[in-house]
């Protein structure tokens, strides 16, 4: 019988825009999740955080037979703490549209700091810095739509 429930939830969740179920009953849990969809995003709203194209990025192939890739340098962020979202809704950056936000770059947080809301299912949900470090990154803007597990900040931890 249980398998069965197991079946209809896997069934539920391809058929549906939800991304992950939890179901609890007396002693049993199971928790499925599927991998989220690829968003098409028209290339006017891409957001200017995407590391722009330069010709240095380019395959060369002005008179050299052989081709020869540059690579693209990023900064050592091997270190950035992720801050990830633990749910699915939408990104408040402020407890309202006309106070400051709650973490900017540059800004330290300690644990236990709020540092942003996602609202899910009209809560309010606090996320809260779970390490001390300084913003780095900010990766959503306000107002938008955020998966579970998305990354929102990275942080440089403090030492």
């Amino acid at each position: 019988m249980w398998k069965d429930k197991i079946k209809e939830i896997i069934y539920m969740l391809e058929n549906s825009d939800v991304n992950e179920i939890e179901v609890k009953s007396c002693f049993n849990k199971i928790k499925v999740t599927k991998k989220p969809s690829i968003l098409n995003v028209d290339s006017s709203t891409v957001s200017s955080q995407n590391t722009p194209v330069s010709s240095t990025n380019l395959i060369s192939s002005d008179n050299d037979t052989s081709k020869q890739e540059h690579k693209i340098e990023t900064p050592d962020v091997s270190n950035l703490v992720e801050v990830k979202s633990p749910m699915p809704g939408t990104f408040y950056s402020s407890p309202d549209p006309e106070s400051a936000p709650f973490a900017s770059i540059g800004d330290t947080v300690n644990p236990g700091d709020t540092i942003c809301i996602v609202e899910a299912m009209k809560i309010m949900n606090e996320i809260q810095a779970e390490d001390s470090g300084v913003v780095e990154e900010i990766l959503i803007q306000n107002a938008s739509p955020v998966e579970f597990d998305q990354v929102l900040f990275k942080l440089k931890p403090s030492k």
